[in-house]
């Protein structure tokens, strides 16, 4: 095992699904360390494209009803089923706190680089909760594409995920993944 605690973190850090998680609340100061975290990340001419929306207490339901009414309104009759429409719903609630992670295009450079920060601020919110012993899970299911009005986004921003926070009583597994050797070529 690692004896650098960033490197420990980084391999030991995994996703922790909602249905995991505890009914323990998650107090407002861990999740603005998680924000700053993200905060914190890399981003080319500083555009620091992230933006969060936090989902709390009756934020949770409202967002596990507009998840549930955009299931129904988006699926066509031969794929809708109403167990599926009540589970988007319900989702939302098995966490303490939902977090919609929007990207803020600014037009400065190419979308893909503040795609790709956004995505590193991700990967420091899951770091940071990690640390302090919270889950996180990154969903990404298509409804987050209809999520625009419900979160007020304007029209250079988009959802690219809901992240779920959460305590559980997970325990610790090993990584899945192919040795690094086999991804990588060296030019020397």
């Amino acid at each position: 095992m690692q004896s650098n605690e960033v490197l420990k973190a980084i391999q030991s850090r995994r996703s922790v699904f909602q249905a995991n998680f505890t009914d323990q609340d998650v107090n407002k100061e861990d999740i603005l360390t998680i924000l700053e975290a993200a905060n914190a990340a890399p981003t080319h001419k500083r555009t620091q494209p992230w933006r969060f929306t936090i989902f709390k207490g009756e934020g949770l339901l409202r967002l596990g009803t507009e998840l549930s009414r955009i299931y129904k309104a988006v699926t066509p009759p031969e794929k809708y089923f109403e167990k599926t429409e009540i589970t988007m719903g319900e989702k939302a609630t098995q966490s303490k706190v939902a977090i919609a992670l929007i990207v803020n295009y600014t037009g400065d450079v190419p979308e893909w680089e503040e795609l790709a920060a956004t995505s590193c601020a991700i990967e420091n919110m899951w770091l940071a909760a990690h640390s302090l012993g919270l889950g996180g899970y990154w969903a990404t299911p298509g409804l987050i594409n209809h999520l625009s009005n419900f979160l007020n986004l304007e029209e250079n921003q988009k959802c690219i995920g809901l992240f779920y926070l959460g305590h559980h009583e997970t325990e610790a597994r090993e990584p899945i993944r192919s040795p690094i050797a086999d991804k990588i070529r060296w030019e020397e």
